[in-house]
C-alpha cells in the first residue's frame, strides 16, 4: 500500500482540489501553499513517503504518521534537504554549517554528502551519544560545544563567519519549514477525513509546516502542539527541549494553530512504552509527545486524529530503562 518513494506530485493533485483560497491569504508572504507543493516537489524519491498506521490498541481513532521509517530516524531530513537543494552554486561549494540537539544533524549530514557538500555539525556536549555518532558515520564534521542548542548555535555561526560557511538553521527557516510542510500535505492525502493533527514541538519548524500545509487545505482541521512542560533540564525528550519557538514558526503558531499543550516526562515515558508494546515500534521522547498528549487526556475530545511520530533516535541504555520501568 506504501511505498518509500511514492511520488510527491501523487500526493498533490489529491490535495490541491480541495485548498481553502481564503484561508490560504493567511499564510505569511514567506510560506504560500505553493511553497511546500514545491517542497514535495523537489523531495520526491529522496525522501520516505511515510506511512499512517491505525493504532485502535492504544486509541480508538488514531492514527499515527510514522516519520520513524525515514533513512535517519527523523522528519528532519525533510526540511534539511529542501534547504540544501536550494543552495546556490557558491554555497554549495563552499560548504554548510549547523547547530543540533540530532536529528537535523543527521539530515544535513545524511544528504550533504549525497549532494557533495561539505557539511559542520555543532551539536551540544549533552546531546545523546548515538546522534552523535551516527552523524559522524554519516559524513559530518562534528564539533561538540557547550550544554544547550542555544551554546552550540553561537559556536555554529562563529564558525559560519570563521570558514565562510552558510549555516542551516533547523527550523527558523523558511525552506526547512516548507521542507517540514510536506508532512501535512501526505497526512491530508491519506487521511482526508482527519479531525484533528498532533505535532511536537521544539523549535517549531514542524508545527507551523503541518500547520500552513493542512489549514490551507482545511481549515477545518484542527492542528495542536504538544510541548515539553519542564525545558532545559535533562529529559528523555531532548529534540523538543527548547525554551522558545523560532520567529518564523512562531508567527505561524499564533495564526493557525488551534492549541499548544504540555506534558510531563512521565506522560512522555509511559507513551514510549505503549508504542513499543502494543505496536513494536521504538520512538524517542520527542517523537512519542504527540501520542503523550492523547493518552494523558490533554486534549479532550478530538475526533479522527493523527499523532506525528516525529523520530526514533534514542540511546539504547535509555530506551532499555524507560521500556523496563
Amino acid at each position: 500500500m506504501f511505498t518509500a518513494h511514492t511520488d510527491a506530485a501523487c500526493t498533490l493533485s489529491v490535495c490541491a482540489s480541495v485548498h481553502s483560497p481564503d484561508f490560504e491569504d493567511r499564510l505569511p508572504a514567506w510560506l504560500p501553499l505553493s511553497a511546500v507543493t514545491d517542497a514535495a516537489r523537489r523531495l520526491s524519491g529522496q525522501i520516505v513517503r511515510t506511512p499512517l498506521l491505525h493504532a485502535p490498541t492504544l486509541e480508538r481513532d488514531l492514527w499515527l504518521k510514522a516519520e520513524v521509517f525515514q533513512a535517519t530516524g527523523a522528519f528532519k531530513e525533510r526540511g534539511a534537504l529542501n534547504r540544501l537543494l536550494r543552495l546556490t552554486a557558491p554555497e554549495r561549494a563552499g560548504g554548510v554549517v549547523a547547530m543540533s540537539a540530532g536529528n537535523h544533524a543527521q539530515g544535513v549530514a545524511l544528504h550533504a554528502a549525497r549532494l557533495g557538500v561539505k557539511a559542520t555539525i555543532v551539536m551540544p556536549e549533552t546531546a545523546p551519544r548515538c546522534k552523535v555518532e551516527r552523524t559522524t558515520e554519516l559524513g559530518a564534521e562534528v564539533v561538540l560545544h557547550g550544554a544547550t542548542v542555544g551554546e552550540a548555535k553561537g559556536k555554529a555561526l562563529e564558525l559560519a563567519a570563521e570558514r565562510r560557511l552558510t549555516f542551516l538553521h533547523p527550523y527558523d527557516d523558511p525552506d526547512v519549514i516548507a521542507g517540514q510542510g510536506t508532512v501535512g500535505l501526505e497526512i491530508l492525502a491519506d487521511r482526508p477525513d482527519v479531525d484533528t493533527v498532533v505535532v511536537p514541538v521544539g523549535g517549531g519548524g514542524l508545527l507551523a509546516g503541518v500547520a500552513a500545509a493542512v489549514k490551507a487545505q482545511n481549515p477545518w482541521v484542527r492542528v495542536i502542539g504538544v510541548r515539553l512542560a519542564r525545558r532545559g533540564g535533562p529529559t528523555l525528550a531532548d529534540g523538543i527541549n527548547v525554551h522558545a519557538l523560532g520567529k518564523l514558526p512562531q508567527a505561524i503558531v499564533d495564526t493557525l494553530v488551534d492549541r499548544v499543550v504540555e506534558v510531563e516526562e512521565g506522560e512522555i515515558a509511559a507513551a514510549m512504552r505503549a508504542l513499543h508494546r502494543s505496536f513494536g515500534v521504538v520512538v524517542e521522547g520527542a517523537g512519542a509527545a504527540g501520542v503523550a498528549a492523547v493518552l494523558g487526556g490533554r486534549l479532550g475530545r478530538t475526533g479522527r486524529t493523527v499523532a506525528v511520530l516525529s523520530g526514533r533516535n534514542v540511546d539504547g541504555d535509555t530506551l532499555a530503562r524507560t521500556l523496563a520501568a
